[in-house]
């Protein structure tokens, strides 16, 4: 029964034979793992070997709302999905808006996880309590929104929330993502091919009962708190009126906007892809998630040079980034379209970014092999070629084939020293932000156990004022510090910013409202009944990064794994921060020190005994001892 904002219950389908089950699990499950990231990583350490190839019925796919996921107020629309990556061979999690996760809590269900593989294409209908494996065989090859529709026609609702992969993941695409409402994407670490290797093409859901909360009086104040932000928070208005978009043209002119494959940190296009010329051109609309009154999301159409659908929504920061500067592509026009395919196919817009500009810099380096670009004209800067490339990844057709393999194993496979300039940690392409403007996040994306992340990391230009760590007083950290400081006062602000960061990955809440601690710790209070604390919900992050670094070191990770690409520790070449890089040696000191600070085995990467224990992860100190003893 429940007691609080979560039901007791997580479904469990077998689709090798076509069993349906569900779980109960207690109270004292939810206060220790919350949800999210914890239950994906819970499950990947109980029930997936290391070893397990993630393209196979041996992994397991994970839908996990968070606790507060699904009730009545702002930001509580988010879920995550998480399996064993086939981009990393790792921990593979990312978290995703829209109304798909509240819909999924509003059935009766905390979770749900898939198992096995289908004979054939299917998808799943959850209908509150009922559920079933339908047939899906003509929806394969469709793009999302011919999905959606037919899905949408076949069950006789409207309004049904429907989570789906496209025909990138159908293929094995490894930036192959999840799709939530056709715009809302669950990008990282390709978990959209897990779900093609299982035949599972989506979930759709409808549920018809609120999500209960112990007292809804904190919870009943939070539009009145969003309506003042929207009023006095210059990022929050901003976001509303122009997207993540607008973070664009700041970003250029500091001098940390990825350009030419991180070489530069300025473009000098940028006019004419920032938010505000997105919204004078092509920006039809806004777009939100359950329950937001911030409507952060755009909405795009457009009809020459390429038709754009608004279906599918508007490109955001990390994908005009991605497929505009840092492929030297100044056509909004091109970087619009290439977002839309890739919504339509199910791609990572980062990822497959990140990939083109890294294909653009080895074919100016000459070292591209001749017949691998099907006659494109691969220089930076080229819209067409963009779209082009777009399109053939997500159909595996020519060299878009390979490029859907990843840069990184796309540079393995033609060596000539092209490993040197993909820009990722762990395999995963890195994100938009450069570390070289701020040190710490390095270190981030370096341990992060999902390759590359900027959301559960540290942006180091958010606590250099008094005003910036108002929200780390109260865990007693009272000095701001400087971007490019990598000192231990630094890695100490690291480890409680990042583990805070992993737990609203647990909580299943939008960062983008970045309640303040206590506000967050009053807020689960209200809505659970418990007395938690700061301290408390603290540890329920670090508690699940280090549940999903074990994870890893089974897989075969180890420290020598926690490193950044050269590009990171070469100089900007334009901007203010030109000649600017991350100093090696420093940065390799912080690394240790942060192991240090996290408990973490410096050979291993993992964490110590002692430190799983202190954590309350006895268990898995237990499930190492007896894997030793065989």
């Amino acid at each position: 029964m429940s007691q609080g904002p979560f039901w007791g219950r997580v479904l469990r389908v077998n689709l090798s034979t076509g069993q349906t089950s569900h779980e109960v699990y207690p109270n004292e499950w939810y206060r220790t793992y919350f949800g999210g990231w914890g239950l994906v990583a819970h499950v990947l350490l109980t029930e997936v070997a290391g070893t397990a190839d993630p393209l196979s019925a041996d992994n397991k796919f994970v839908f996990a709302p968070g606790i507060m996921t699904g009730l009545r107020m702002g930001g509580a629309g988010r879920n995550a999905v998480g399996a064993k990556s086939p981009l990393t061979d790792g921990f593979g999690e990312a978290d995703v808006g829209g109304f798909w996760g509240a819909e999924l809590k509003r059935a009766g269900w905390d979770g749900l996880i898939i198992e096995g593989e289908s004979e054939k294409p299917a998808y799943l209908w959850v209908d509150d309590q009922a559920v079933e494996l339908r047939d899906a065989r003509h929806l394969w090859g469709k793009t999302t929104a011919q999905a959606e529709l037919l899905i949408r026609e076949e069950l006789g609702d409207t309004r049904i929330r429907i989570s789906q992969i496209g025909p990138a993941g159908e293929r094995l695409a490894r930036h192959a993502c999840l799709l939530n409402d056709l715009n809302h994407a669950a990008g990282r670490c390709g978990l959209g091919a897990v779900l093609g290797a299982k035949r599972l093409r989506a979930v759709a859901v409808r549920g018809s009962r609120d999500v209960p909360a112990v007292s809804d009086e904190l919870i009943s104040e939070i539009p009145g708190w969003t309506r003042a932000r929207l009023r006095d928070d210059l990022r929050i208005s901003t976001l509303h009126s122009l997207g993540q978009a607008g973070d664009m043209a700041p970003q250029n002119e500091i001098g940390g906007l990825p350009t030419r494959n991180f070489r530069q940190g300025q473009f000098e296009g940028i006019d004419s892809i920032t938010g505000e010329a997105m919204s004078a051109t092509l920006r039809l609309g806004r777009g939100t998630c359950y329950m937001c009154a911030i409507a952060c999301k755009s909405v795009v159409q457009g009809q020459a040079p390429y038709p754009i659908d608004p279906v599918y929504g508007g490109p955001e920061y990390e994908s005009i980034a991605a497929l505009g500067s840092c492929c030297g592509v100044e056509s909004l026009e091109a970087v619009c379209k290439a977002n839309e395919l890739c919504n339509a196919y199910g791609l990572d817009t980062i990822g497959v970014g990140a990939t083109i500009a890294w294909a653009m810099e080895a074919y100016e380096r000459g070292v591209l092999p001749n017949g691998r670009t099907d006659g494109l004209d691969l220089s930076f800067g080229n819209g067409e070629t963009l779209v082009a490339l777009v399109e053939r990844m997500g159909k595996r057709e020519g060299i878009g084939d390979w490029l859907a393999e990843g840069a990184y194993r796309c540079a393995e496979s033609i060596g000539d020293r092209s490993i040197d300039f993909v820009v990722h940690s762990h395999r995963q392409e890195a994100p938009m932000h450069d570390p070289r403007l701020k040190h710490a996040l390095g270190i981030g994306y370096a341990v992060s156990p999902t390759g590359c992340d900027h959301m559960h990391n540290i942006h180091d230009s958010s606590y250099q004022t008094e005003a910036g760590i108002a929200d780390l007083r109260c865990v007693g950290i009272t000095s701001p510090l400087p971007p490019d400081d990598l000192s231990p006062a630094k890695m100490r602000m690291a480890r409680h910013t990042i583990c805070w960061n992993v737990f609203w990955n647990c909580v299943g809440l939008c960062q983008t409202f970045r309640f303040p601690r206590p506000m967050m710790r009053d807020l689960i209070n209200s809505a659970t009944g418990w007395d938690t604390s700061v301290l408390e919900l603290q540890e329920v992050g670090e508690r699940a990064l280090d549940m999903a670094r074990e994870f890893n070191r089974r897989c075969g990770w180890t420290a020598e794994d926690d490193r950044l690409p050269a590009r990171f520790f070469e100089p900007l070449e334009n901007g203010p921060r030109r000649g600017k890089s991350l100093p090696k040696i420093p940065f390799q000191r912080a690394l240790r020190c942060f192991y240090d600070m996290m408990g973490w085995d410096q050979q291993s990467g993992a964490p110590l005994d002692w430190k799983l224990q202190s954590l309350g992860l006895d268990w898995v100190v237990n499930q190492r001892k007896l894997a030793s003893s065989r």
